[in-house]
């Protein structure tokens, strides 16, 4: 073997080949760094003396299906500029018992498997993949790189049951998460900001739910930002209003005919119009004609929707005062309190307008959180979730299936 393949095949330029051992269906390489690249590991002088070697073994890539090792002669030098005696630097290897070269293969092939894939095929156990891909991430998102970014979208999911959420930032222009936090506290955002502010990042608009800790957060740290929200949110909201509706005119109905009508029929009211099957249009009707508060209600939910057809900020501002001015004077109280949730909101729900973002790219990332999240089964080690977080956006593999 020539020392030149140890080069072309395992990425070693200052190393010799000495033997080959084989060795319980393995293949050992006995190296050892060249006279002329032995430096001090301290000030870098080539004026060194050997003092001695020990030896080290180090897993690298497999040649087929037969693992390799290399058995490294470690010199011992003696520094004749600085006079300390120091062993030599391994720059082929981690501090790990594995080479650069294994690492950059075993990183490479978690791109399109698992961890659990990659260990089993290797012969490793899956801590030592998830260390090396733990390290590769912790070394790449060192410091998240926002330039460009104009407009951010802000929400967060459920890590596990009891209400424990963690925070996530994307940037909508690239479509990648850019930062993850724990809890949904207004302090969640504190170090997104310092981000913001040490790259000088502009962003003109955030989108994001109504939830306060995230409004107060943006206004507090980022003023000139126009907070956006998007039209999801706020269906969410009236459909629950809708659905307060119905369990309170159903409660006060004396007459059982018309309650055996109404009950029943909370998925066709939250339905859109266009989404409901013949025999459902057929029970909704009937539902609204022997309920007039009901009907009130539920037509002005369909109403609602062509708000984000208007073109012109001015007519939707015209539009969506008339429409609240129409819900208050059906005197129906869940929608009132709807109405004051939207007049408290009025600026950022006409932001759309100018700033035609929305969650909706960070709900579909999210989900593919939660499908990363199940498909370990959970992640003792948060650190390195919130790393897979940020890198999810490079994944190859499918998530599912």
């Amino acid at each position: 073997m020539s020392t030149s393949i140890l080069y072309h095949g395992f990425g070693l330029s200052d190393q010799e080949y000495l033997k080959t051992e084989y060795r319980n269906g393995t293949v050992i390489f006995h190296i050892q760094t060249k006279a002329d690249k032995l430096c001090c590991s301290e000030c870098g002088s080539f004026h060194v003396k050997k003092k001695g070697f020990n030896e080290r073994i180090f897993r690298t890539v497999p040649i087929g299906l037969k693992p390799v090792y290399l058995k490294a002669r470690i010199q011992r030098l003696e520094c004749k500029d600085c006079g300390l005696i120091r062993q030599e630097r391994i720059r082929f290897a981690e501090k790990k018992s594995y080479t650069r070269r294994l690492a950059c293969y075993i990183t490479d092939l978690l791109q399109f498997m698992t961890i659990k894939d990659v260990a089993k095929n290797l012969g490793l156990h899956w801590s030592t993949v998830k260390d090396i891909e733990k390290r590769k991430l912790a070394s790449k998102y060192k410091k998240v790189d926002l330039g460009g970014i104009k407009y951010i979208a802000i929400d967060e999911f459920a890590i596990k049951k009891g209400h424990v959420y963690q925070t996530v930032v994307m940037d909508l222009q690239q479509g990648r998460i850019v930062y993850v936090a724990k809890d949904r506290e207004k302090s969640s955002l504190d170090n997104f900001w310092k981000m913001v502010d040490r790259d000088n990042i502009k962003i003109e608009a955030v989108a994001m739910d109504m939830w306060p800790a995230y409004i107060g957060s943006t206004i507090e740290h980022c003023p000139s930002a126009a907070i956006v929200f998007d039209r999801f949110h706020i269906f969410k909201k009236i459909n629950e209003a809708i659905d307060q509706t119905r369990r309170l005119l159903f409660n006060e109905e004396k007459d059982i005919n018309k309650k055996r009508i109404i009950k029943g029929t909370r998925w066709l009211l939250l339905k859109k119009g266009l989404n409901i099957n013949e025999s459902g249009k057929k029970r909704l009707q009937e539902a609204l004609a022997v309920n007039e508060p009901l009907a009130q209600a539920y037509y002005l939910k369909e109403e609602l929707d062509l708000l984000w057809h208007e073109t012109d900020p001015k007519e939707a501002e015209s539009f969506l005062h008339e429409w609240c001015n129409q819900a208050m004077a059906t005197e129906v109280q869940p929608l009132i309190k709807f109405v004051a949730m939207l007049k408290s909101h009025r600026s950022g729900i006409l932001n759309w307008f100018n700033y035609r973002i929305s969650t909706g790219p960070l709900e579909g990332m999210n989900n593919k959180i939660k499908v990363l999240k199940r498909k370990a089964y959970g992640y003792r080690d948060m650190e390195y979730f919130n790393l897979k977080i940020l890198d999810l956006h490079n994944t190859r593999y499918a998530l599912v299936g």
